[in-house]
């Protein structure tokens, strides 16, 4: 799916160098996405340290990084300007204990219902999010108006004062010769990771020629101590349970999504198999750690991922070099590392944008189903204008529409008398609430006989008329050895069958041969099915 020059052999070196890479990647993303929180730079480089340290450290993806994401500032920022800080910190807690019980109940396996066209939504509509938080880098750093002003998108991520004149060409052209380097240095050597080396090139150009080009110092100051632990300063009562649960299950399902799914698109770059309960279990012991030490919590980062792996890094020490290399940024050489021009590490996160994005979807538009294309549009724009947990939501929903949709139409009913003077009718197809119209419609009640049969295809029958084998239904995928038969006030269901009536004029009931059970039946015979997740409803024609 993915077409990334990266080795997929384990290597120390490789893994120790694609860790330095990424953490200087990291450093603007995280003080950016603390920013975007409304809480301090060191708030998101602290989480970004303790979250990528705990899951390169007993995560279920080797290779995969974790910190502080945009996805959740968004959801972070209201609760910080309402309650305060400290009450982020308490919310980070109880998300990572949330998320440590999704892993403990094995939730993590509900990540196979994501459909192939959600992923690739997935995939497009963040690598579309991952370029549009770029674009912030080339505002003029004031706050004049954005070209967007007095119009329905002013405040939106693209409503940007510009650039202009010498600051705007500088910033484009050392963007330029950092993608040209990370593009064909590999060609020569694959010495180093191309992307580490396109940022010291560049970084030496800019500090060679005096380049009036904007640093990572002036964005924020990265100078910090260590971590401390401290307990979140909020009341331990009922009413701050209320304020900081809600925000708490949203972040978890939030990261806990971004993680499994990214996690999923690792595994095929890779062509490796991670673990996603195991992934739940330490994203949730990363944030409840990082809501002790001041963090503001994380997930997986997919573009940091990207990096990683693009640079070579493959085993858990990638990511924990990662970890202790942007920990020492914070400590001893944050001069240095404010020193890196912004342009460098955007032109970086472009490669990813180009590399993580899925080109030919374009091309497999005309060719896909309709309906996959429309979920690979809709959860691609979803993602982008609102967040990757409701798109993702969406695009499953749709599909299970889709899926019901064309299924529902796939209900044969033949009928014909028997032997026995009965009408049968034989049924094959998928039978759940879609198809009931479907289902019902392929019966005629003023020319059947008074005794009714109704069967499903591949019945097995035994002595006495009973069916044997197996009872009830096959999931959604056929009738299963059904066998009803209603003859008069009498039905004779299949045996260990479980069945619930609904009850009906004149409050008619009836016994069957089975568990000890009683179902009541209405004048037009409605029995309803409880053997499976979905509702089926049966509607057969009485004797007079």
């Amino acid at each position: 799916m993915f077409e990334l020059n990266a080795s997929k052999q384990l290597s120390i070196k490789n893994d120790v160098l694609s860790g330095l890479t990424v953490a200087l990647a990291l450093v603007p993303e995280a003080v950016a996405f603390a920013f975007v929180a409304g809480v301090d730079p060191l708030v998101g480089l602290y989480a970004a340290f303790i979250v990528g340290l705990i899951t390169a450290s007993i995560g279920g993806r080797p290779g995969m990084i974790s910190g502080a994401t945009g996805a959740l500032a968004v959801v972070m920022v209201s609760l910080v300007a309402t309650h305060g800080v400290q009450y982020l910190f308490a919310t980070v807690v109880l998300m990572g204990i949330l998320q440590i019980l999704a892993g403990v109940f094995k939730l993590g396996k509900f990540i196979r219902m994501v459909p192939h066209p959600v992923m690739l939504g997935f995939v497009n509509g963040l690598a579309i999010v991952i370029f549009l938080a770029q674009l912030g880098q080339f505002g003029d750093g004031t706050d004049a108006p954005g070209w967007l002003a007095d119009t329905s998108l002013e405040g939106s991520i693209i409503d940007i004062a510009w650039m202009s004149g010498s600051a705007l060409y500088i910033m484009l052209g050392l963007v330029v010769v950092t993608m040209a380097i990370i593009h064909y240095l590999p060609k020569f050597t694959k010495a180093i990771p191309s992307s580490l080396a396109a940022i010291l090139i560049v970084s030496l150009a800019a500090l060679f020629f005096d380049l009036d080009a904007r640093l990572v110092g002036d964005v924020a100051s990265i100078a910090g101590s260590l971590p401390e632990f401290s307990i979140p300063a909020v009341p331990l009562n009922w009413e701050t349970l209320t304020i900081i649960f809600p925000y708490a299950l949203i972040l978890a399902t939030i990261g806990l999504i971004e993680s499994l799914l990214t996690l999923s698109l690792i595994d095929e770059i890779t062509q490796t198999h991670g673990k996603g309960n195991r992934e739940c279990v330490a994203q949730g012991a990363a944030n409840t750690v990082t809501g002790f030490f001041g963090g503001m919590g994380g997930c997986a980062m997919i573009g940091q991922s990207m990096i990683n792996v693009n640079s070579g890094g493959r085993g858990r020490l990638s990511g924990i070099s990662a970890a202790l290399f942007l920990l020492c940024f914070i400590l001893f050489t944050s001069s240095l590392i404010e020193q890196i021009p912004v342009a460098a590490l955007v032109g970086v996160m472009f490669i990813v944008v180009i590399g993580t994005f899925e080109w030919s979807s374009f091309r497999i538009l005309r060719k896909v189903p309709k309906s996959d294309a429309l979920i690979i549009i809709l959860v691609s724009g979803v993602t982008v204008a609102t967040d990757l947990a409701i798109a993702v939501v969406v695009g499953v929903i749709v599909a299970a529409l889709v899926f019901a949709w064309e299924h529902a139409k796939h209900v044969i009913v033949e009928k014909h008398d028997n032997e026995e003077g009965s009408t049968v009718y034989k049924v094959d197809g998928p039978l759940f609430f879609g198809s009931i119209s479907h289902f019902l419609s392929g019966f005629n009640v003023a020319e059947d006989k008074d005794d009714v049969g109704l069967r499903g295809s591949g019945e097995e029958r035994g002595a006495g008329g009973q069916p044997e084998g197996k009872d009830g239904f096959h999931g959604m995928l056929n009738l299963g050895e059904l066998f009803l038969h209603v003859e008069r006030e009498q039905a004779i269901l299949p045996p260990h069958a479980e069945w619930i009536g609904t009850a009906g004029r004149g409050g008619e009931s009836v016994s069957y041969r089975g568990r000890s059970s009683s179902c009541a039946v209405s004048s037009c015979g409605r029995v309803r099915s409880s053997t499976t997740r979905w509702d089926l409803l049966f509607q057969f024609p009485q004797a007079p």
